[in-house]
């Protein structure tokens, strides 16, 4: 019953959103469409029943740019996160995500940024596009270092693409723990139970003057973090 519910409020969402983004878009303001997003997401948590506590909130300065790197554990972590990180974030997506019809157009109007897994420099000409994005609009970005979301709730190796983007733009990383999404939705499961969720924010693991040669241990120390 509540993803029925949860179904028809996306409906009239999209139905009353779009003539909005066509308004944004027109006049060229970005940051409004993030903020509905927020309360799309706030909303939807409500109906499907999810608690959130937080941690960790005051290591995140809403005046800088970061790379927050999260584990992946449920399809819910992507909307709840950029629900409860205390900024206006960008995600870098699969590129077929952006085929949703209004959802996919106004992500790309946002600044959202779509990567082709297909191809061997899909990765590398998105990394290089938020890059661009952080230093010259002042972007944070979301990335979940897995790659895809973990089948047994635990901690699999970092691929090297969010460290690359944070060695790049020269920001600091914001490992984030996310507790309670596997147990509520794991990988394979089409409805979501209500329960709790504990995210996590940890301390900013800083990249001032590293290297790619750095990355290693960026990635180690993050790996770590998000462990705990």
């Amino acid at each position: 019953m509540r993803t029925v519910i949860l179904l028809i409020f996306y409906l009239i969402a999209i139905i009353l959103v779009s003539p909005v983004l066509l308004v944004l878009w027109a006049v060229k303001k970005k940051d409004p469409v993030l903020d509905i997003g927020k309360w799309v997401m706030g909303v939807s948590r409500l109906i499907l029943g999810l608690k959130i506590e937080v941690e960790g909130r005051e290591n995140v300065d809403p005046a800088k740019s970061y790379v927050y790197v999260a584990n992946h554990v449920s399809f819910l972590d992507g909307p709840l996160l950029f629900y409860v990180i205390p900024q206006r974030v960008r995600v870098i997506l699969k590129k077929s995500i952006f085929r949703i019809p209004v959802v996919g157009a106004g992500m790309r109007f946002a600044g959202f940024i779509p990567v082709d897994r297909k191809r061997m420099s899909g990765g590398k000409r998105s990394i290089d596009e938020a890059v661009q994005a952080m230093k010259e609009k002042g972007y944070s970005f979301l990335i979940f270092p897995e790659g895809t979301r973990s089948r047994d709730g635990k901690l699999h190796d970092l691929k090297r693409g969010g460290f690359f983007l944070a060695v790049a733009a020269q920001v600091p990383i914001i490992p984030i723990t996310i507790k309670g999404t596997f147990e509520l939705m794991p990988k394979g499961r089409i409805f979501p139970r209500r329960g709790k969720i504990k995210v996590i924010f940890h301390p900013p693991v800083d990249t001032a003057g590293k290297t790619p040669a750095d990355i290693p241990a960026l990635a180690s120390q993050v790996s770590q973090k998000l462990g705990t």
